[in-house]
Parts: C-alpha cells; sequence; structure tokens
C-alpha cells in the first residue's frame, strides 16, 4: 500500500527540479554572522556573469568616465606623501620645506599648488575664461541690480512714510496755530485790543506765518480781482442813474480798497528761524505753547479751567490714545 501511494497517480509528470530558480541561486541564509561558503553552481554563475562582463566591450561614455575618475583622483593626490619621495622634494625639505606649509619666508602664501584646469572644448586659448569672466560679470551685475531694487523698494517705502507722517504733522500744526490765533484773539477783544490791525511782528511767532500765508494769498486774489476790473473798465459800459453804492459794488464797477499789514513783504527773521524748525518741534512749542497760555490741550481739544488741566492724561499724541 505504501508503495503505490508513492507512485504519481497516472497521467500526471513527475516535477523536475528547477536549478535556476532563487532557491538555487540566492546563497542560504542564517541567523549566524558566519559567511556560508557557495555551492559550485552558485560559483559557475557567477564566473559566467563576470567573465561576461569583462567580455563586453565598454561604451565610450563608460570609457570616458573612467578617465575622468582617473584623472581626478591622480589630481586629488598629493605627490609630496607619495613614496618613493622625489629627489627634489627631498632638496626642499633639506633647505627647510615642510609638506603642508607654503614656500618662501611669507606664511600668507597658498599652501597647495595650482589645480590643473582641463581644457576639454574646441575654443581657442582664453576664450574660455573670457567667456566665464563675462558670465561672472553678468551675474555680479544682476545680483548688485537685484540687491539695489531691494533697497530702493525699502528707500522708497520709508521715504512714503516719512512723507505721509510730514504731511499729517503739518496739518496738526496748522490745526494748532488757528487754535492758537482763535484763542489768542478772543484774549485781546476781552482786553479791548484790535489785534486785526497789529503788525505781524507783533504777533506771536507760533502763529505769524498762518496770518502773513493768509494775507499774502488774500492780496494776490485781490490783485488779479484789480485787474478784471481794470479792463471790465475800460469796455463801454452803460450808466445808470438810478445805480446807488451797493448796485455797483455788486455789478463790478465800483473798486474796493483794502487794508493789508505794512511790513508784509518787510523780512522777518524771528519767522524765518521758526519755519527752519522740524515739524516735530513746531508742534510741540505750539501744544505747549496753548497749555502754559490758555489751558488748552491740544489732543483733548479742551480749555480747562485752571492749570492744573485735571483729567488730561498728559502732554503727548501717545499718552492719549
Amino acid at each position: 500500500m505504501s508503495a503505490t501511494n508513492n507512485r504519481p497517480a497516472q497521467g500526471e509528470e513527475e516535477e523536475e527540479d528547477d536549478y535556476m530558480s532563487p532557491l538555487f541561486l540566492a546563497p542560504p541564509t542564517t541567523s549566524s554572522s558566519v559567511p556560508i561558503k557557495e555551492s559550485s553552481l552558485q560559483r559557475r554563475l557567477r564566473l559566467k556573469r563576470e567573465a561576461e562582463a569583462r567580455g563586453r566591450p565598454k561604451s565610450k561614455a563608460e570609457l570616458a568616465q573612467e578617465a575622468e575618475l582617473q584623472r581626478e583622483k591622480a589630481h586629488s593626490t598629493s605627490l609630496l606623501s607619495s613614496k618613493p619621495q622625489s629627489k627634489g622634494l627631498a632638496m626642499m625639505a633639506k633647505m627647510g620645506f615642510k609638506p603642508g606649509s607654503t614656500l618662501g619666508s611669507s606664511t600668507s602664501g597658498s599652501a597647495e599648488p595650482i589645480r590643473v584646469s582641463i581644457k576639454e572644448g574646441k575654443e581657442g586659448i582664453g576664450l574660455e575664461s573670457e567667456r566665464k569672466r563675462k558670465l561672472r560679470e553678468l551675474v555680479e551685475n544682476m545680483e548688485k541690480t537685484e540687491k539695489k531694487q531691494k533697497v530702493e523698494a525699502v528707500d522708497y517705502r520709508e521715504r512714503m512714510r516719512k512723507e505721509r507722517e510730514e504731511q499729517r504733522l503739518e496739518g496738526q500744526i496748522r490745526g494748532a496755530q488757528k487754535v492758537a490765533e482763535g484763542l489768542d484773539t478772543d484774549r485781546s477783544k476781552e482786553k479791548g485790543e484790535d489785534i486785526q490791525k497789529k503788525l505781524l511782528r507783533s504777533l506771536p511767532v507760533l502763529w505769524r506765518g498762518l496770518v502773513k500765508a493768509r494775507e499774502e494769498n488774500e492780496r494776490d486774489k485781490r490783485m488779479r480781482r484789480d485787474l478784471e476790473q481794470h479792463a471790465m473798465s475800460r469796455l463801454p459800459t452803460y450808466d445808470d442813474e438810478d445805480e446807488d453804492n451797493d448796485d455797483k459794488k455788486a455789478l463790478g464797477k465800483k473798486q474796493t480798497v483794502y487794508e493789508m499789514s505794512e511790513d508784509l513783504d518787510e523780512e522777518d527773521k524771528e519767522l524765518d528761524e521758526f519755519n527752519g524748525l522740524t515739524a516735530e518741534e513746531k508742534l510741540k512749542r505750539l501744544v505747549d505753547y496753548l497749555r502754559e497760555e490758555h489751558h488748552y490741550c491740544f489732543w483733548c481739544k479742551f480749555q480747562y479751567p485752571d492749570e492744573k488741566m485735571e483729567g488730561c492724561p498728559g502732554l503727548t499724541e501717545e499718552e492719549h490714545d
């Protein structure tokens, strides 16, 4: 019975061993670190593969790569450390030269020889170096241009920020000057004085420039108006006897005489010095003047009853935020 059971069934073929399968080709692995000796079949296959590799001719790319590797290896190998040493090195050693040091008495020289640069192209001598120089200059110019553009962008943003801040401060200065003018005018009226008839130099220098600019602007407008009226007066017009002075004034037939400050065009060194201050300093002086003279806080927009100014958080704009 056992012999009958071990025989293959009729119609079935016996399986043959496949000696090319990984089961036979791969070396057996064990948990031990001791290498297992390869079998004769594995050795025969390995030698066959090595022979085929040696017999196959190498391509141009492989040959060029091998030549490049050999050349780089030769260039990176120091002749000073090679054995046997050359006679020239022995003579230099007798004169005090040590491998790794520089030549001569100066220690700032190069400790390595100049590297050999292999010319592989077909260009003329010096053409490749000239092309590299132009390319290097182009890259440097591009880097400088990019850096300059970044600096200019930062400078532009900083300049615009300063201009906006300057405009904001100038607006605050004009506002503080108007407040100071109004408070000083009210105080003069209470004393029975007419501040409008005073000379420009008698006005406080803190808001004197505001009045001067206003009068100069008004004078220019009046001069243009006078020229227009003068031109109209040269034209033939109908003179109505029933028109009174108000009618003639309304129709532009009567010129109006205005009184201007006598010293409007005179030099004012005190005002020039004040205008030469920075915007921050001018605003600070105006704010201090309003507080000291009128107990008025420019940032609170409020006039306090006494010099204590209770309720005001401070002197600066930041303290009122």
